[in-house]
């Protein structure tokens, strides 16, 4: 679980209300991220681009590395092997484009 600190947390009211200068924080490198929260519970986060584009690369790298793992297993366990249409699939992933 991702920690926060306190001055990384807002309520929705107040992130609503200052929206701008959250966003400030946040692009400025003054925080890491800020969590939002309603009702007293983590609902949202904010984030910068450049953090954003760095998970979401770092997600893909995942996906490819489960990729290769499950055809590395496939090819070392000398079974029949599987279309990659369905290997793709099982990873919820299509080359349609």
């Amino acid at each position: 679980m991702v920690a926060y600190t306190q001055n990384e947390l807002a309520s929705a009211t107040e992130i609503s209300k200052q929206f701008g200068e959250y966003i400030s924080k946040v692009k400025n490198g003054l925080v890491d991220k800020i969590g939002v929260l309603k009702n007293n519970k983590l609902n949202a986060v904010i984030l910068s681009v450049e953090e954003y584009e760095k998970m979401s690369e770092a997600m893909e790298l995942l996906e490819d590395m489960g990729i290769y793992e499950e055809i590395r297993d496939r090819i070392k366990s000398n079974k029949e092997l599987i279309d990659g249409n369905d290997v793709l699939k099982k990873h919820g992933l299509s080359l349609d484009v």
